[in-house]
């Protein structure tokens, strides 16, 4: 299961492919685009380019594919004024025959989007930006350098036009800061190590300070990645919160704000004892749900293996619900990982993709060659093409043609949640799977955030809903509903209800009334009322006994 972003475009270019015919390589499409072009391939299993979409824009960093065959990409701003680096400025969605959807500007003096991108379930999309810092506000950030410095944010983009966007969270690396240099400053402590949380605005600062590059989101923790070239570290920070929160050091699932939840790669950065083990590092994601090894964190590791090797490194994060444990004053853990000698070496860029069957794609950037390797890191396959690809991703051929399904959403009735309908369901609390809970209603047995996975019709795509707070319910005020054990879902409803009770409640009439006080729909007891004749709004659905009669708010929505 995975999400899609595609492009075409007929690149003139020289390959060079190998296949073994021995063996097991995963079936799909490998989308990629060189850097400074102005197209995007969609290759077979063959090397075969099936797809190209031709721009107008120089290619950027990193392009993807999404449900329903539509391409994001990153593209560069003529008019930047930023420069140096993979400056981008220039965001696309462009649809499968080749419609420019969106063309969304993010660039002035103060900012400019560079590197990577990624596009989310919801629709929006994240993006790493620069952010412009005077020396006057380096020195007051307590820092020892003095100069300008670029420091990062991230932020949600959510399209609202052809060339219009509305900023709806941003994250910004200037609140979340410490240092040991100037007691008068601000962001002292005298105790770095024991602020992992907290980035040092004295270690290794420069102008184009941490030159972020890589980005991911995981919608089970609603919490991003994001990989720094300069730093030599991941990071992983909560997205759960409000830009207010973001700011600050508390609020969010992790009740920790902005701050760092997780770090790896290299400890010197907060000065705990340990290894570096990343050196010069891309590409940081999570290998997705339903992939073998799924949950733990890959990155690029250029120089991994030595100044002429790189590698892919992965991790199992300590996770705990949504935060990470750490022993404070020491490095985060783990202290091992999982490595990949790379078949070459990539002094910058350079991306992986972990695949369904267990095999890896590999892309050694600078040098244009893409692999296959199976499980036991044989190549399978392999292919050259003249240019630099910063990264290269796999698809499942069901992302192209399968249309977006609708983010599911949850409801509470009764202590009880519902999920909108789809084609199967599984539950989670706090960010774990509740093994056995694939029903599209949970009786939640704790309060916690639960949140709801359902796939498409084909089994295709994988969709996550947003996290729902539950707390139960005053008892005293559904005394009688909890007794009788009585369920109305779903709701929202669009083409029937269902109604669940004990055998031994009785229900003589089921009686439908809209907001005037209409009588809409009146009939004996049946466990399924269908209501594909009753228009959109908010209903009263009365369930009539012998002796008494409850009364259930229905939303209908067409």
């Amino acid at each position: 299961m995975q999400y899609i972003k595609r492009i075409f475009y007929p690149l003139i270019l020289s390959l060079f492919f190998i296949k073994n015919s021995n063996a097991q390589q995963q079936d799909g499409y490998i989308l990629y685009s060189v850097m400074g072009s102005t197209s995007t391939q969609l290759i077979d299993t063959n090397g075969t380019i099936t797809k190209t979409w031709k721009h107008t824009s120089k290619s950027g960093y990193s392009c993807y594919l999404m449900p329903g065959g539509f391409l994001w990409r990153s593209a560069v701003n003529s008019t930047n004024y930023f420069s140096g680096g993979p400056i981008n400025g220039l965001i696309e969605k462009i649809d499968y025959n080749g419609n420019i959807l969106w063309s969304f500007v993010y660039s002035t003096y103060d900012y400019c989007t560079h590197h990577d991108i990624c596009p989310m379930p919801n629709g929006n999309v994240l993006l790493i930006a620069y952010e412009r810092k005077s020396a006057a506000q380096v020195t007051a950030a307590g820092s020892s350098f003095n100069g300008e410095v670029w420091s990062e944010k991230v932020v949600e983009i959510k399209p609202t036009g052809a060339t219009t966007g509305e900023i709806v969270w941003e994250w910004k690396v200037w609140d979340h800061l410490v240092q040991d240099y100037d007691s008068t400053k601000a962001n002292y402590n005298k105790y770095i190590v024991n602020h992992p949380e907290l980035l040092n605005v004295n270690y290794k600062i420069t102008k184009d300070w941490i030159h972020m590059n890589g980005i991911d989101y995981n919608p089970i923790l609603d919490q991003i990645a994001v990989s720094s070239h300069n730093l030599n570290e991941w990071y992983i920070i909560d997205h759960s919160t409000t830009t207010a929160e973001a700011a600050t050091h508390s609020g969010g699932n992790s009740g920790k704000g902005g701050d760092f939840l997780y770090r790896w790669g290299n400890p010197l950065a907060y000065k705990a004892s340990g290894t570096q083990v990343l050196n010069v590092t891309h590409d940081v994601h999570w290998i997705p749900e339903g992939y073998p090894n799924e949950g733990r964190l890959v990155g690029f590791n250029n120089k991994g293996v030595s100044s002429s090797k790189s590698s892919v490194d992965q991790i199992v994060p300590p996770v705990n619900e949504y935060n990470y444990e750490l022993v404070l004053g020491k490095a985060y853990e783990p202290s091992t990982y999982f490595r990949h000698p790379c078949n070459g070496y990539t002094s910058n860029a350079g991306s992986s993709d972990q695949l369904k069957n267990g095999n890896m794609l590999v892309c050694i950037a600078l040098s244009g060659y893409l692999y296959e390797i199976d499980a036991n890191q044989k190549s399978i396959w392999s292919k050259t093409v003249t240019g630099s690809i910063q990264q290269a991703h796999h698809y499942e051929k069901c992302i192209i043609n399968n249309e977006p399904p609708e983010m599911p959403e949850i409801t509470k009735t009764n202590d009880t949640l519902f999920s909108s309908q789809a084609h199967s369901y599984q539950w989670y609390l706090n960010g774990q799977k509740i093994i056995g809970e694939t029903n599209q209603k949970i009786l939640p047995s704790k309060n916690g955030i639960y949140l709801v996975r359902t796939t498409d019709n084909n089994a295709c795509i994988y969709r996550y809903s947003k996290g729902f707070k539950f707390e139960k319910s005053n008892t005293s005020e559904l005394n009688q509903v909890k007794n009788y054990e009585l369920l109305v879902y779903p709701n929202p409803a669009q083409n029937t209800i269902n109604i669940s009770k004990p055998e031994n409640l009785i229900i003589s009439k089921i009686t439908i009334i809209d907001f005037t006080g209409k009588i809409v729909y009146e009939d004996k007891f049946n466990s399924i009322v269908n209501i594909e004749n009753l228009k959109q709004g908010f209903y009263s659905l009365k369930l009539i006994s012998d002796n008494n009669s409850i009364n259930f708010k229905i939303n209908i929505i067409r």
